[in-house]
């Protein structure tokens, strides 16, 4: 493979595990009233760490809200997305491209979970592992989640790759 069609497909695969992730959080709402993730909160993170250099809060629900937050979170979770995929790709080959397989996309999806558990959430100000949250435990199980559907997601959408090619 070339690595245009490489790339292409690392971003192709990216792009559609972090959307069923969201169509996912789209479905738990409607049905269950279960909330989505604010991704203006990620935007806030991101946009306030370029422009002032913290990186850590207390509570970024306190932070002064950014121009643009709502947007910018978006483009950085989609984007975060992809850098997962070309990750993932780095650490099983580009061979998974052309013969995708179940148990390393979840398990690594599975694993992408410490990147809130232990970076995000501690500089939003929930604590390591949500550990600031009320219900802790359904926090917890939310990201396992997510995270597992993210692996779902990779290899669902290089088979979707595949069929489009065909």
């Amino acid at each position: 493979m070339n690595i245009l069609i490489v790339s292409f497909n690392v971003i192709f695969i990216g792009i559609g595990a972090t959307l069923l992730i969201d169509l996912c959080a789209v479905l738990l709402k409607k049905i269950f009233n279960i909330p989505t993730l604010n991704y203006a909160v990620v935007g806030r993170w991101i946009l306030i760490f370029l422009r002032f250099g913290k990186f850590k809060h207390q509570n970024i629900q306190q932070a002064p809200p950014q121009n643009f937050e709502h947007a910018f979170g978006w483009v950085i979770h989609y984007l975060i997305g992809v850098v997962f995929a070309l990750c993932f790709i780095l650490m099983v080959g580009i061979t998974w491209l052309s013969q995708p397989n179940l148990f390393p996309a979840i398990c690594f999806g599975i694993a992408t979970v410490f990147f809130p558990f232990l970076i995000m959430q501690p500089c939003l100000g929930i604590g390591f592992f949500a550990s600031k949250v009320v219900e802790t435990w359904k926090a917890r199980l939310k990201s396992l989640l997510t995270h597992t559907l993210f692996g779902l997601g990779l290899f669902f959408s290089a088979l979707i790759y595949q069929y489009l090619l065909i």
